[in-house]
């Protein structure tokens, strides 16, 4: 007996389309296609309830992982604020953003080397808005609680990077850690009553932040350990004088072997409007010095084409920088599995 042959249609970008288009419905029409060789019904392959909120990797002998504390945001024109408002809408739209509101991520980073947990921004918790405070369930997702970490260092002592020190109970979020703040910072901020009129915000705004930073870093305060740009906190991980955005913030120098890590902290808010296109972060205080540390931090990243992470860029906020037209453009790296 003969077979009929079977004719397999032309692929094109016609059919790729319609077969994309219609891929959902084919099991209504043949129901057969759901079944197993036994006839069996396959059953749907359970899902997660949301996507991953880490990411792993190596720094040379050191184990690198971040963590999302979750999302924070507002208006575009806070974290743009020299921008012309026509450009600036519009580069929103060319990058498929909204343009009335600027999500930033909260990239916390775990380091463990030297049979140490090192904890890299504590993140914000609930201080700004109510979808942070995740890292707590992102270390249980690779096995860990906030008890297995043993040191935490902060660049700049901002509620969204310091809001997870202090737990729901008003005691130490992380039970053992020895926490580090910039000392600059800490004078500005947490012994002094902080003029925060510069901040491109309502002034209610200003009061609970002021008052958020004070609260969140109180059950750490009598033990906390204050350091000056260029102190390297463990073997492998160093402070690098970024101040500017705040008196005392630091970019932190990952290092091991032959392989480099550079965060650059609230230096840029979101590749978008700070690195892709010059306009400046309207909360950075003094902005003459946030600026030169900008160019001079970049302008490193650039020339040794560093592997970078931004604390607030789109999640896992790891990529490179390249100079371009006496500018800069982001290059976010390529997701390894």
């Amino acid at each position: 007996m003969t077979r009929p042959t079977l004719t397999r249609p032309a692929l094109t970008r016609r059919t790729i389309m319609l077969s994309a288009a219609t891929g959902g419905t084919a099991l209504l029409f043949a129901p057969h296609l759901a079944r197993g060789a036994g006839g069996a019904v396959a059953q749907p392959a359970p899902r997660p309830q949301a996507n991953a909120g880490f990411y792993q990797f190596r720094i040379g002998e050191i184990r690198a992982t971040v963590l999302s504390d979750g999302v924070i945001g507002g208006p575009p024109r806070i974290y743009a604020g020299d921008a012309p408002e026509a450009e600036l809408r519009a580069a929103l739209r060319r990058a498929f953003l909204p343009t009335d509101h600027l999500t930033l991520n909260l990239n916390t980073l775990l380091l463990e080397t030297g049979g140490r947990r090192i904890l890299l921004e504590a993140g914000a918790g609930s201080t700004m808005g109510n979808d942070a405070g995740r890292v707590f369930a992102n270390l249980a997702a690779i096995g860990l609680t906030a008890n297995d970490i043993d040191v935490v260092v902060i660049s700049h002592t901002h509620p969204d990077h310091v809001g997870n020190l202090r737990a729901a109970d008003g005691g130490k979020a992380f039970p053992r850690a020895v926490v580090f703040a910039p000392a600059a910072d800490w004078d500005f901020f947490v012994r002094g009553d902080p003029d925060l009129s510069y901040m491109p915000v309502p002034e209610e705004f200003r009061r609970r932040f002021g008052a958020a930073i004070k609260r969140s870093v109180a059950p750490v305060a009598e033990a906390i350990e204050l350091y000056e740009p260029g102190t390297e906190i463990v073997p492998g991980l160093t402070t690098i004088a970024a101040s500017g955005h705040t008196p005392g913030m630091a970019a932190f120098l990952v290092h091991s072997g032959a392989e480099q890590l550079l965060l650059t902290a609230d230096l840029a808010y979101h590749p978008v409007v700070n690195i892709d296109r010059p306009w400046r972060p309207g909360p950075d205080r003094d902005k003459e010095a946030a600026l030169a540390a900008r160019r001079r931090i970049f302008d490193r990243a650039a020339a040794d084409e560093m592997l970078v992470l931004g604390f607030h860029y789109p999640f896992p906020g790891l990529g490179r920088m390249r100079t371009v037209d006496g500018g800069y453009a982001w290059v976010p790296a390529n997701w390894r599995f």
